[in-house]
This record gives C-alpha cells, sequence and structure tokens, in this order.
C-alpha cells in the first residue's frame, strides 16, 4: 500500500533535487553561473517546503514537496517536487502522489494548486491548465534584422502610453491563463512594475525599445540585462495588431537578440502566457525551448485519498 510520511531530515532528497534542476537548466542552454543562479533563487525557499517520502510496503519509491501559501489574498498550494525513483516508475505511485498533493493542499484551505514542470511529465498533468512557459535560446551570433525594419531608444514623452498600455496586457495576459482573477491580476502588475521600473526609463540595465518600419512606429520591447549571467530576460516584445502578419514578430525577436548581445549577453529569456498559442508558435519557430511550464487546477479536485 502506497504510504505518505512527512520527512524530518531532507538533506538527501535536496541534494537529489538541487541537481536534477541545475541538470535541467543546463540541459536548455544556460551557463554554469545562471543555472546556480536559479537554482539559488528556488534554494533560499525550500525550507518553507512540505516533503513527503513515498513508501510501499517499507520501501522507498520516490519524494513529493508541497507548500500552502498566500497569493494576492487567495491561499494557493504548489507542488515543488514529484519524483518517482527510476525502478518504481509507471506503477501508479506518480498518479497517488499527486492525488496526496491535491488533498494536502486542500485541507490547508487551497484554493488553487499549481506545478513547475522542469521535465517531461508524461500525462500526469494533462489536467492541469497550462498558465505559462519560460523559454530561452542561447545567440550565438547577431541575427539578420528583417528588411526595412529598425529599433531606437523609447523617448519620455511615449513612456507613459506604453506603461498604461503594456500593464494592460500584462494584466490580461495573466487573466488569459487562468493563473489570476482580474482584481488579483491587476494588483500584481501594480507591484511588478513598480519594483521593476522604479525610475521608468533611466531603470538601471534595462532597454525599452520603439520598433518601426518605414519610419511608422509598428511594436515595442522591453528587455532587461544582466537578469542571470550572461542572460537578458525580455518582458515584452509587442507587435501592433494592425502590423501583425507581416514577420514583424520574428523582427522583433531579432531586435532583442542584437540588443542583448550588444549588452554582453549571450542567451534572451521570456515568459509565454498560457492561451497565447501564435505566441508559443513563434518562440517554438524561432527556436526558444521550454524550461519551465506552469500548471495550475481549482482546488478541492475530487480527490478521494486522505493527506497526513
Amino acid at each position: 500500500m502506497t504510504a505518505f510520511s512527512i520527512l524530518e531530515d531532507r538533506s538527501a532528497w535536496q541534494k537529489d533535487f538541487e541537481r536534477r534542476l541545475h541538470a535541467s537548466y543546463t540541459a536548455a542552454g544556460f551557463g554554469v553561473a545562471a543555472a546556480e543562479r536559479l537554482v539559488e533563487d528556488i534554494r533560499a525557499r525550500i525550507g518553507d517546503w512540505t516533503v513527503a517520502e513515498i513508501t510501499d510496503a517499507g520501501t522507498r519509491v520516490g519524494h513529493v514537496a508541497v507548500e500552502v501559501t498566500d497569493d494576492n489574498g487567495v491561499l494557493a498550494g504548489s507542488i515543488h517536487d514529484l519524483r518517482v525513483d527510476t525502478p518504481h516508475t509507471g506503477r501508479g505511485y506518480e498518479q497517488a502522489a499527486r492525488d496526496w498533493a491535491e488533498a494536502w493542499c486542500a485541507e490547508r484551505g487551497a484554493r488553487r494548486l499549481g506545478i513547475r514542470l522542469t521535465e517531461p511529465a508524461g500525462d500526469l498533468f494533462d489536467g492541469y491548465g497550462v498558465r505559462g512557459q519560460l523559454r530561452a535560446r542561447s545567440i550565438g551570433s547577431p541575427p539578420e534584422p528583417l528588411d526595412g525594419v529598425t529599433a531606437r531608444p523609447m523617448t519620455p514623452a511615449e513612456y507613459p502610453a506604453w506603461r498604461a498600455s503594456e500593464t494592460a496586457a500584462y494584466v490580461a495576459g495573466i487573466v488569459r491563463s487562468g493563473a489570476l482573477t482580474p482584481e488579483e491580476a491587476a494588483r500584481k502588475a501594480d507591484r511588478d512594475f513598480e519594483k521593476l521600473l522604479p525610475q521608468g526609463l533611466e531603470t538601471p540595465d534595462n532597454t525599452v525599445l520603439v520598433l518601426e518600419a518605414a519610419g511608422e512606429p509598428i511594436g515595442t520591447g522591453w528587455l532587461r540585462h544582466g537578469h542571470l549571467p550572461g542572460v537578458t530576460y525580455g518582458y515584452s516584445l509587442y507587435v501592433q495588431e494592425r502590423h501583425r502578419g507581416k514577420g514583424y514578430g520574428r523582427a522583433a525577436m531579432a531586435a532583442g537578440e542584437q540588443v542583448a548581445l550588444a549588452a554582453g549577453d549571450s542567451m534572451l529569456m521570456f515568459t509565454v502566457w498560457g492561451g497565447n498559442e501564435v505566441a508559443m508558435n513563434l518562440y517554438t519557430s524561432a527556436g526558444y525551448r521550454v524550461v519551465e511550464e506552469s500548471r495550475s487546477l481549482d482546488l478541492p479536485h475530487g480527490s478521494s485519498r486522505g493527506a497526513a
């Protein structure tokens, strides 16, 4: 019978968990320093997680790590790790662990449950909606710009309208993904923009671009350089709706890659919200790999298993 027991000594599990994380990030193309920074960010939060050992007739078959936190005024559960050891995979332990995690979080008041996937999980979480993906690509050489498309720094006069439009788009993307309600998304957007651009266009290590074709603005881009060692993070690359379907999406990405290289970085990464299939297809065609995928579902989810 499958059983779950909370670990007191988590050192062996944590060492293996961090090893697996680091391997997944380097496999995605991140340098050693960037991969370690990503692991460090997660390591800083591990102390708040609850880790359970999965056993069957006294034999350990894997681990599952969970947490319930306040997320914008709503209790939310997270499955931070669900690992069945190789000799025991495919025997139903994965499903049992998922059921246990759902019940554990629901019993502690969680109204939704999320998971961040860094490795393939088969169909185990097919019932969880895709809320977002972290995509990244190594940039080996300056990309070829699209003929007639140029990029220039945004002017102070253009900034207020861009900031309002970008905030609205950010809120809409979160809501479309199903991750938060409109009210929760609006609060998150206000906090995030104040944190990320406290000095507007003068915020260090940030570039806000205006893309033009034939002298007419067609889109914008916002990037942060050195987000990780050697990595530029693209907060947004936007092409106006009336200019879509002309290849400008690829041009915007090429402009972002050129700016990243000029800033001394060799990788560009983006977050794309769930439900935005057009952007996902664009990133795939441009060679951007899925580094992480966030999924979630509402609780309770009808799990019949209890959680200790």
